[in-house]
């Protein structure tokens, strides 16, 4: 064979394999699909989710990749999130457990009227903890990759609340059980509905107002709907609602091993830290912006007032604790954990 036959031959070996060599390293890359019920505008859309989706991009050098699909532009109802993840619908979702009131008991302890730091953080990462010893089983559908809290609840109505007695009978949106069952014992008509629901819920007079943080009211045009706003303040604040990304788990454990290592060093207290800046960071000027609108009035409830609504709620934690044996858990000790973590991470 001559010299340059045998260029020629091996030109055209090259030539077939390098197909097969791109094959190979497009194979590598992973687009997954994560799911939500805000709209892109949202504070968690664009100060949590959308850094943390390019941070993983760019430490997997654009080998791992999430789309965010919002708004549930990919079907279903906001309920229906977890059980998409579960089913592999989408890879991943960000959702709230208490979008199907009871399933998830045990992250309710968190949601408790009177238990939450009035900041993200404490609440954040005292919740992926709690995860870590209190809810994999609870969780184990899916995997999550973080779980966890807001800062402290507003009430947003169309009429002043000032005191407990302002309280009753007032339709207002509620986003746990928990949460339901607190505004029941104020003597308020607790009225259960997913977020993106609210605007219409109060054009047609459904609701009269909604338990919301100040992070989300932009989303829903909130500060235009209604005018009065009222804050608890100080620790413990009135109540929080706890969150979940949750992924598919197969899709989980068919990724390589470099793009889960990825995928790990986000997940986790990493990713809980992460998570608290939309509600840290924007409630403040998202309250600030309300506060500049002349029309609207932001209340806040006296120690004196705050310690009625505390004695008022008492009954929700101590049926929540006796409920638990029922289901085949200790919530009192569950409620001194969760606690424990959230004085900790709020130290």
């Amino acid at each position: 064979m001559t010299v340059q036959r045998r260029k020629l031959l091996l030109l055209g070996a090259s030539a077939l394999a390098a197909p097969a060599l791109v094959r190979s390293a497009q194979a590598q890359e992973v687009t997954l699909r994560l799911h939500h019920f805000l709209p892109p505008v949202a504070n968690v859309h664009r100060h949590f989710l959308m850094p943390w989706a390019q941070k993983i991009q760019a430490e997997s050098e654009g080998k791992l990749r999430v789309q965010i699909f919002p708004s549930m532009q990919l079907g279903g109802a906001p309920p229906q999130l977890f059980d998409q993840a579960r089913d592999g619908v989408v890879d991943i979702v960000w959702t709230l457990p208490g979008n199907t009131p009871g399933r998830f008991p045990r992250v309710e302890v968190f949601e408790l009227p009177f238990v939450a730091d009035p900041r993200a953080r404490p609440n954040a990462l005292a919740c992926q903890e709690f995860y870590q010893t209190h809810l994999r089983d609870e969780f184990a559908d899916v995997h999550p990759i973080v779980v966890w809290a807001h800062d402290g609840g507003v009430i947003h109505a169309n009429m002043p609340v000032n005191r407990l007695e302002d309280m009753r009978g007032l339709k207002l949106r509620f986003p746990t059980r928990q949460a339901g069952e607190a505004l029941r014992a104020l003597g308020a008509a607790p009225i259960g509905l997913p977020i993106p629901q609210v605007p219409e819920a109060l054009s047609q007079r459904v609701i009269d107002g909604a338990v919301v943080p100040w992070e989300v009211v932009p989303s829903i045009r909130l500060q235009e709907l209604v005018t009065n706003h009222t804050e608890i303040l100080g620790t413990p604040t009135f109540y929080t609602a706890s969150f979940i990304l949750a992924m598919n788990k197969a899709k989980y454990a068919a990724l390589p091993a470099e793009l889960r290592t990825v995928l790990d060093a986000n997940s986790g207290m990493a990713a809980a830290e992460m998570a608290a800046k939309p509600w840290d960071e924007q409630g403040p000027v998202v309250r600030a912006q309300v506060e500049r609108r002349r029309q609207n009035t932001i209340v806040q409830l006296s120690a004196a007032e705050k310690e009625r609504w505390m004695l008022a709620t008492r009954p929700v934690v101590e049926n929540w604790i006796a409920g638990s044996r029922e289901r085949g858990f200790d919530g009192a000790a569950l409620l001194a954990d969760a606690r424990g973590l959230i004085a900790k991470h709020g130290a």
